[in-house]
């Protein structure tokens, strides 16, 4: 069996729900551009804890919120450490880090969400979160850059949101523009961050100290059509 698959089969065994592989080599950095493979991994959120969200989040909520970054970190260590017994350079990205290199704004080192649509996991909605047929948006996501050549997914290049803004009518914070995705398009013509995040910092301190909302996560359909099945 290809180690490709053998990988994948390991992944799911560790306690991914999605898993896919992509080329990132034309979008990472140069000091990154020789890891051109990137492994997206997605866990799926629980249904009962995001159901909970009403027009706050919960204790719950963050609670959980951590517990899937700490697995998906977990995960994407025993990636790279698997793939580095086999001979190969792996690097993991942190599921939830941000780094301000300029002074101006905090982001992660590479988007989850740009590697996941590469390795055609899913597109990403109008809340600015990774949309996936199975679970909507109700996923986080973990990536691993390596230098192993694999079969890559078919990338997904276009939004499937249409004309739907539940989303956008649900966001307190009026963050969400409403604006269609496609592949190279601004984080800022779909969401204001730092919109998002002030209204957060402001009403939500008793709650993870404001890092959390999940609203616009709760209100997808297409989420909310896994508990229809």
């Amino acid at each position: 069996m290809d180690k490709d698959i053998i990988l994948k089969n390991k992944i799911v065994e560790w306690g991914a729900s999605k898993v896919g592989y992509g080329d990132l080599e034309d979008l990472l950095p140069v000091e990154y551009k020789h890891l051109k493979t990137g492994i997206s991994i997605g866990i799926r959120l629980s249904d009962e804890v995001i159901s909970q969200i009403d027009s706050t989040p919960t204790h719950t909520y963050f609670h959980h919120y951590r517990s899937v970054n700490a697995l998906i970190d977990h995960i994407c260590l025993r990636i790279t450490m698997q793939l580095q017994e086999w001979g190969y350079l792996a690097m993991a990205i942190a599921a939830s880090q941000s780094v301000n290199k300029e002074g101006n704004y905090y982001q992660g080192i590479f988007q989850h969400r740009t590697a996941a649509t590469r390795a055609g996991l899913g597109w990403i909605g109008k809340n600015g979160c990774l949309v996936t047929e199975e679970f909507g948006p109700r996923v986080r996501l973990g990536t691993v850059l390596t230098n192993m050549n694999v079969p890559y997914a078919m990338p997904i290049t276009a939004s499937r949101c249409g004309a739907c803004k539940k989303c956008v009518q649900a966001c307190p914070a009026l963050a969400l523009r409403g604006k269609l995705w496609e592949p190279g398009i601004a984080r800022a013509e779909i969401v204001d961050p730092r919109a998002c995040s002030a209204h957060m910092h402001q009403h939500y301190q008793h709650i993870g100290r404001g890092s959390v909302c999940g609203i616009c996560i709760k209100t997808c359909p297409k989420g909310q059509q896994v508990l229809k099945r």
